[in-house]
């Protein structure tokens, strides 16, 4: 339907479909989904506030979808590699951007983060590891050691070296070290924590190491776990806080899991988990890699872009969204207050996934209204339950949340802060719910009268209080009549034989 989108023609060097007319694609994941279709050629624009111009470019338009791609309904995949495809050697090559990208993932309980294509003025305090494009085709860094709680790591020479080195990885979620740097990374946190409850984790097919006992404030987990430092090569030193190393149990209030896992092979992998609130510079131009421990949602007041204003990146969550929610904080600081096109929200759902065996479900589900108003901070009256359907043991559970009295739309705020804990599925229910999943969620603009419906209420207004001011005074009028026409008699006066006469049927 573009009228600007041009199919890639068959030729030498990619591969070709059946009827050797078109490029195609095919793109297979370590946790084997897969992205197929054919290459296509389009405008491709970078926000309303960037100053990167819109740029043809090409790109792999998707005919099929397999795996975790089709089941997080992700809306697609930006390759940052290195590589004749990926965008960033294409706007490379274009001469309009520098060789250089940067990525900043919020924290724990920080949302949004941001993107900048191009060279930024690196700060001071950045950190730097060489990174060697000919070793592998991934990012890599010269990773020497781990100290925890201040201590190094007892590992042999080369424990962080094998293969592909230290890999460093934005779309995969947790980190991965060989399997002897990992017993020793587990062993020294335990110990470290030896103090904290250890219970199982939230999903049984995973033997996960989580604690409980260290309460919900992400801001104290340092004052419980101990901090870890990566060391590169150059004996620079990037710390590490415990959201770093990671995450909440999905099941247990005040519960954390480690993010760190062994990995058959020799590489160690570092996924975004790693570099939570830390902005991470690929300077590909100088074969380096920087990190910056910083407040995402404060990364425009630290870092210099040339002049550039500071874009504000948007996320749809789901297919199913009817809205983008703002993904970073504004340059003051403070949360943006209005959704794009100044969108009212009228309401909000949320399906969720329920496996119980407690067949008191009515006064289960009344519990979880009033745990999820907690959790969302809303007040309970908010909370609705729109529809449950059931099969044996599972349940889907529908809830609306709707505004709170006597406002017709919930305010821009209070929606962005229920729909971004929706969806980083941050709502924490006791075990004794059984195993819990959210769905979707969806937001549903507030519904506004047409113009012949906003004409047609104001007649119907009219009308209505015509009527009643009309049978109003026809009522005034008879009461008034019938007091003229009846004789009222004193107390103990003689009745008239006439009025003692029975009524004729």
């Amino acid at each position: 339907m573009s009228s600007t989108y041009q199919p890639v023609k068959c030729n030498p060097s990619c591969n070709c479909d059946d009827e050797q007319k078109q490029c195609t694609y095919h793109r297979r994941y370590a946790e084997m989904s897969s992205s197929s279709g054919v290459l296509g050629e389009d405008l491709v624009s970078f926000g309303n506030e960037s100053e990167l111009m819109p740029q043809r470019a090409v790109f792999g338009c998707e005919n099929v979808e397999t795996g975790d791609l089709y089941n997080q309904r992700a809306d697609g995949i930006m390759g940052l590699g290195r590589g004749r495809l990926s965008i960033m050697d294409q706007l490379v090559d274009k001469g309009v951007i520098g060789d250089s990208f940067s990525l900043c993932y919020g924290g724990m309980d920080v949302d949004g983060g941001a993107m900048v294509l191009g060279k930024i003025a690196p700060p001071p305090d950045m950190v730097f590891s060489h990174s060697d494009p000919f070793r592998s085709p991934y990012y890599n860094i010269e990773m020497k050691e781990i100290h925890v709680a201040g201590k190094r790591l007892e590992l042999p020479d080369g424990a962080f070296d094998g293969r592909h080195g230290t890999v460093l990885d934005s779309g995969t979620t947790y980190a991965y070290f060989r399997r002897d740097a990992f017993a020793a990374f587990r062993d020294a946190i335990l110990s470290a924590v030896h103090f904290l409850k250890r219970i199982p984790g939230p999903d049984p097919n995973y033997n996960d190491i989580c604690f409980t006992g260290a309460g919900r404030d992400v801001s104290q987990l340092p004052k419980i776990f101990p901090q870890v430092e990566m060391v590169f090569n150059n004996g620079k030193k990037l710390l590490l806080s415990p959201e770093n190393y990671l995450f909440r149990h999905s099941k247990a209030s005040g519960a954390y899991c480690l993010g760190i896992f062994p990995n058959s092979e020799s590489t160690t992998l570092l996924g975004g988990i790693v570099v939570r609130n830390t902005l991470v510079t690929y300077d590909r131009s100088n074969d380096r890699i920087g990190f910056l421990n910083t407040n995402c949602s404060e990364l425009w007041r630290r870092v210099q872009f040339s002049g550039a204003p500071a874009p504000t990146p948007l996320v749809s969550p789901s297919k199913d969204t009817k809205m983008e929610i703002p993904s970073v904080l504004s340059p003051s600081g403070s949360p943006s207050n209005v959704l794009p096109g100044s969108f009212h929200v009228g309401f909000i759902t949320f399906d969720m996934s329920i496996s119980t065996t407690d067949s008191n479900l009515k006064s289960i589900l009344k519990e979880l209204t009033e745990l999820i108003s907690e959790e969302l901070e809303v007040d309970n009256s908010q909370i609705r339950l729109l529809n449950v359907t059931s099969q044996e043991k599972d349940y889907l559970v529908r809830w609306g949340i709707f505004p709170a009295e006597p406002a017709n739309y919930i305010s821009n705020t209070i929606a962005r802060s229920i729909i971004l804990r929706l969806r980083d599925h941050r709502i924490q229910l006791p075990e004794r719910f059984g195993n819990y999943k959210l769905m979707e969620w969806n937001a549903e603009p507030q519904r506004k009268l047409t113009s012949w419906q906003h004409r047609f209420l104001i007649m119907l207004v009219g009308s209505v209080t015509t009527l009643i001011l009309s049978l109003s005074a026809i009522g005034i009028w008879l009461v008034h009549r019938q007091r003229q026409q009846t004789a009222y008699e004193p107390v103990g006066a003689s009745v008239p034989e006439r009025y003692l006469q029975p009524l004729q049927s």
